[in-house]
């Protein structure tokens, strides 16, 4: 279990407005449920903001994770945003084609973000 702390976890921050859900490590199929847990558990709120910026590694079952979060907040009536992927977890955006469907927001701190809300 120690590894598996080690390997990832999850940060929520929640506004009025907005919730950021803060993911760092690796987002595999070892890390997976604990990683959509977060987001399903996430309070409801117009904005769902998934920070990317310390993901290592995110796998077919990270992807699968945020499209499927992606409907299930829409459903909802709000937005799902990605927040500074690094260049690696960036590449898997377009080769995926996320990119397109799913609004990324690089370059801004969630603290500010949240703040600006």
């Amino acid at each position: 279990m120690r590894e598996r702390e080690e390997r990832f976890h999850v940060e929520t921050t929640v506004s009025d407005h907005a919730v950021c859900v803060r993911a760092v490590g690796v987002v595999d199929i070892a890390t997976v449920a604990a990683f959509r847990a977060a987001l399903w558990a996430a309070p409801a709120r117009p904005e769902l903001r998934v920070d990317l910026s310390g993901v290592r590694v995110l796998s077919a079952a990270g992807v699968r994770t945020l499209v499927a979060a992606r409907l299930w907040v829409r459903a909802q009536g709000g937005e799902l945003v990605l927040v500074d992927p690094p260049p690696v977890v960036e590449r898997v955006l377009r080769a995926t084609g996320l990119r397109r469907v799913m609004p990324v927001v690089a370059g801004a701190a969630p603290e500010r973000l949240l703040a600006a809300v």
